[in-house]
């Protein structure tokens, strides 16, 4: 699970890919050294990694986020330490990237930092979640990530919840959709995604489980 140096967390605002990301960032850091999270949502104010910075940087995580981030400026801007450490190769990157095409354009910018080898792209799907409630827009979706980015989505992550009122069969539909998508572009379904304590809501399911922990809180 994330054995590339470079792994980039893109999806509709809400699925959960913040979350996904600070997750990611602590398991590679059990594994490997000079570990970096780049928040570089510049779209969506709340649902963002670097709500957690402050328990990542404990753990030896370094986070790297937008300028004047989680103040009153309307377009904060991304900072250059990213390219850096996309260009390092001693260098594990995390990547958070805007909910939109916008916020894709703006992974854009790095496509020649960004070695075609070294990256992986997590696309999450959350059936909850406007715009990827079935298969043909959540394709489109999809598409227009990629197209703004510049880059190919190579992992699938299902992660349909409805916080604690998520039953099991909630988490099979989700992951129902995840693998359609999966039939149409042959991206393959990494794992599916539920939170901790919550584990049985995917027993049975004959794919990978990723386990949260609860690291992003609501600024209000």
């Amino acid at each position: 699970m994330f054995e590339k140096r470079i792994n980039i967390f893109v999806g509709h605002y809400g699925s959960g890919k913040s979350e996904i990301a600070v997750n990611a960032a602590f398991g590679i850091k059990e594994n490997r050294e000079n570990v970096v999270l780049a928040d570089m949502d510049i779209v969506n104010p709340f649902f963002r990694s670097l709500d957690a910075k402050n328990w990542l940087e404990s753990r030896g995580i370094r986070v790297l986020a937008p300028l004047f981030a989680n103040t009153n400026v309307d377009v904060p801007a991304l900072v250059p330490e990213i390219s850096v450490a996309l260009r390092s190769p001693d260098k594990n990157v995390i990547l958070d990237v805007g909910g939109d095409d916008d916020g894709a354009r703006v992974l854009g910018r790095y496509y020649n930092d960004i070695e075609k080898d070294a990256y992986d792209m997590h696309f999450v799907i959350n059936r909850a979640r406007p715009l990827t409630g079935g298969v043909e827009e959540t394709l489109q979706y999809l598409e227009e990530i990629q197209a703004a980015s510049r880059l190919r989505v190579t992992r699938l992550i299902s992660n349909t919840h409805y916080l604690d009122q998520t039953s099991p069969g909630d988490v099979q539909y989700g992951l129902e959709l995840t693998r359609q998508v999966s039939e149409k572009t042959g991206i393959p379904v990494e794992f599916v995604c539920v939170m901790e304590s919550m584990e049985h809501l995917a027993e049975g399911l004959d794919v990978p489980l990723f386990v949260l922990k609860k690291n992003i809180r609501l600024p209000f």
